[in-house]
């Protein structure tokens, strides 16, 4: 079987599909790629570059203006610790909680099972709507707090039947001869499910933690005192407003109007490319590389 594929994409006809495959690719790659070039070379480009060149993807006039703006910013400053602070809490805590409603719901055993689950997938059809939502959080006393950002959506329906699927694709022989070891049911979670499914929660803190960072809606919603606003609610404002003074921003440096909003874009974007290859490894992983053999 191997070698007939082999044989039939080692043609001319294989080849050329090849060929336009990488040429199509390529091009898709190429224009994903090209505005954040042109942003990351706007950024250390001067105010009168930006103005008059329609698009560029490296600045005639290098300048770090911008950057040196929001670093000497306490608002900015202040915001970008927020934000890491609020994604790895958030992220920690969605993924736990999706975690520990998973696993017991993976047990086809389970009293009531059937009724949790299909509880979980009405949450995935019919959305309680903002209003409703801001009312609990009101009522929680969780409003121009930080658990507002976290707490309302701490568990995904999409992510808890995918972890939940996932659980239950584990061989019950391995949680078994745990169970015979004296282990108990968070025990074989922790020592045997966990460490066999790093690569589906690589996946989903990834996703949990790209959602809290790039969400503006819940400060916007929940947040009144500014001085709690997350790097994207910044960036809100930065690219809504015509320009910011120096006074808006708290800075020594008077900002460009146009390279302030595309530094600020570009630092509330890298963390999360510089996140992705710490856990791209645990993608292509099996899920049950080395633990059951033979």
């Amino acid at each position: 079987m191997a070698s007939s594929t082999h044989k039939r994409f080692n043609t001319r006809a294989g080849r050329a599909f090849d060929v336009l495959n990488v040429v199509l690719l390529t091009g898709v790659g190429l224009l994903a790629i090209l505005p954040f070039v042109y942003v990351l070379a706007g950024s250390f480009a001067t105010e009168l570059e930006i103005t008059t060149r329609p698009f560029f993807l490296w600045p005639d006039d290098f300048t770090t203006t911008s950057y040196e703006s929001i670093l000497s910013s306490d608002v900015i400053l202040r915001a970008f610790v927020t934000t890491v602070a609020v994604t790895v809490v958030g992220t920690l805590i969605q993924l736990g909680l999706t975690v520990l409603l998973a696993y017991p719901l993976s047990k086809v055993d389970l009293p009531g099972r059937r009724t949790v689950l299909s509880l979980v997938v009405f949450t995935m059809v019919f959305s309680a709507g903002m209003i409703p939502t801001f009312l609990v959080v009101k009522d929680l006393g969780l409003l121009d707090t930080y658990w507002s950002l976290i707490l309302p959506a701490a568990i995904n329906p999409f992510s808890l039947i995918i972890i939940k699927n996932f659980f239950q694709q584990l061989p019950s022989e391995l949680e078994e001869s745990a169970k015979i070891d004296g282990a108990n049911e968070l025990q074989v979670l922790r020592h045997v499910v966990i460490p066999l499914s790093k690569p589906v929660l690589a996946t989903f803190a990834l996703f949990y933690a790209v959602g809290i960072w790039n969400d503006y809606l819940s400060p916007l919603l929940y947040l009144s005192d500014t001085g709690k606003w997350t790097l994207q609610m910044i960036l809100r404002q930065v690219t809504a407003a015509a320009s910011l003074s120096a006074d808006e921003l708290n800075s020594d440096v008077p900002p460009p109007a146009q390279g302030i909003k595309f530094a600020v874009v570009i630092i509330a974007t890298i963390p999360v490319l510089l996140a992705y290859p710490f856990l791209q490894k645990h993608f292509a992983k099996g899920m049950l590389i080395g633990s059951v053999k033979g």
